[in-house]
């Protein structure tokens, strides 16, 4: 009889964790780098990253959007990012009003301007809000990223560019998604660090 299952539980779960993180080590890289670099052409030329996500990954958009404003590592300026789900009265507003699919939407609408940038996480991919706001989004001529669990998904196809976790576990999913938000912000402050006519898929002017 195991008389350790707890244990044994844990030990399941950083060995899942270490595939799926070696997994992304092989095939996400190179998205984040790149992303990076263009994200941080897009907020140098005053565009601005938003947000969103639902439950646990509402807490990893407004993670990286602290990241953004405050600072990661270095002492840099600040930029404008907003995680949605933090604007409470707007969210309680809107779904009130409008329901719970237009929560994100109705914000996108509001804050996003042309050549932005949103990021949506999901671990599903299914999520109708945030699918309603990526249609929004690219309706409003913003660039629409998703970091989602395993694809395909209608999450990925909502959006521009996707980053699939290949992952069996919610958890090990957004664990994986809080490593690749760090390195994001990584990538993001040795891009603005670097020239703008040096940066990896950086062009003059805002992404669109």
């Amino acid at each position: 009889m195991n008389e350790h299952p707890a244990l044994d539980a844990a030990h399941l779960h950083c060995r899942s964790l270490q595939e799926a993180l070696d997994r992304f080590r092989r095939h996400g890289l190179p998205r984040i780098a790149d992303w990076g670099g263009r994200l941080a052409t897009v907020l140098t030329d005053g565009g601005r990253l938003l947000a969103a996500g639902n439950g646990g990954s509402a807490a990893q958009a407004q993670h990286l959007t602290a990241e953004l404003v405050g600072r990661y590592r270095q002492e840099r300026r600040a930029y404008s990012a907003l995680a949605l789900h933090a604007e409470t009265s707007s969210v309680t507003a809107i779904g009130n009003d409008y329901g719970f699919d237009h929560v994100y939407a109705r914000q996108v609408d509001a804050h996003g301007r042309p050549g932005d940038v949103l990021m949506l996480l999901s671990t599903s991919g299914r999520s109708a809000n945030l699918i309603a706001a990526a249609v929004a989004a690219r309706r409003a001529g913003l660039r629409v990223w998703a970091l989602t669990g395993p694809g395909p998904n209608p999450l990925v196809e909502a959006a521009d560019e996707a980053l699939c976790v290949d992952a069996g576990s919610t958890a090990t999913v957004q664990e994986t998604h809080l490593v690749a938000v760090h390195l994001l912000c990584e990538c993001f402050d040795a891009a603005v660090s670097t020239p703008l006519g040096r940066r990896a898929g950086a062009v003059p002017g805002r992404v669109s």
